[in-house]
């Protein structure tokens, strides 16, 4: 296996970009077109055991408290596992209208806002 990843590395940044855009048009079919079927996703207080449950969730999200917002996202790094897996560390926040930036670290003042937090174990 080759050390060179830069074409993995690119076709991972493309799908993410398709996500953000996806969430940015606050469409949960595009969202999840990239998706496994068995995808899941876990997010405090919240778990999605396939596409279809993550699709649903999103399409009811962006309807009423979604609506009209955008994310702000970094790439922190891919760890590749073999030659057709990997993960990708990130920081993300969304956007609500009006604002420009992610508030800062403290308490939430939005409605439904939470943040998460991981310790060094």
């Amino acid at each position: 296996m080759s050390d060179n990843r830069a074409n993995d590395t690119a076709a991972i940044a493309a799908v993410l970009e398709s996500l953000y855009k996806a969430w940015d048009a606050g469409d949960a079919d595009a969202f999840v077109a990239d998706y496994t079927q068995e995808a899941t996703a876990i997010t405090p207080g919240s778990y999605r055991a396939s596409r279809e449950e993550v699709r649903q969730s999103m399409a009811a999200g962006f309807v009423p408290f979604l609506k009209g917002t955008t994310t702000t996202n970094r790439q922190l790094g891919i760890r590749f596992l073999g030659r057709d897996g990997a993960i990708v560390l990130s920081e993300s926040g969304i956007l609500f209208p009006g604002e420009s930036e992610v508030p800062a670290d403290g308490p939430c003042t939005r409605p439904g806002c939470w943040r998460s937090a991981t310790t060094p174990g």
